[in-house]
């Protein structure tokens, strides 16, 4: 297993980034329903936000309510 290791250091940093992702997702498969499910709701959110049915609301502020409903 060193060999493959020493080669995969010996990649250009892009490469051994591709080669870490493709890794770590052999560990943990995408369910493509739910990724393709979160991208419509992705989609549909910014395009409510674009057409200004929806407003951005400040990180900040919105982690400040959430913490204060939870007390």
């Amino acid at each position: 297993m060193s060999t493959v290791v020493d080669e995969a250091l010996a990649m250009p940093v892009e490469k051994r980034a591709e080669l870490a992702n493709l890794l770590l997702q052999s560990l943990n498969p995408a369910n493509t329903e739910i990724e393709q499910a979160w991208a419509k709701e992705a989609e549909a959110r910014l395009a409510a936000y674009q057409s200004g049915q929806l407003k951005a609301v400040d990180a900040r502020q919105s982690l400040e309510q959430i913490r204060s409903r939870l007390k």
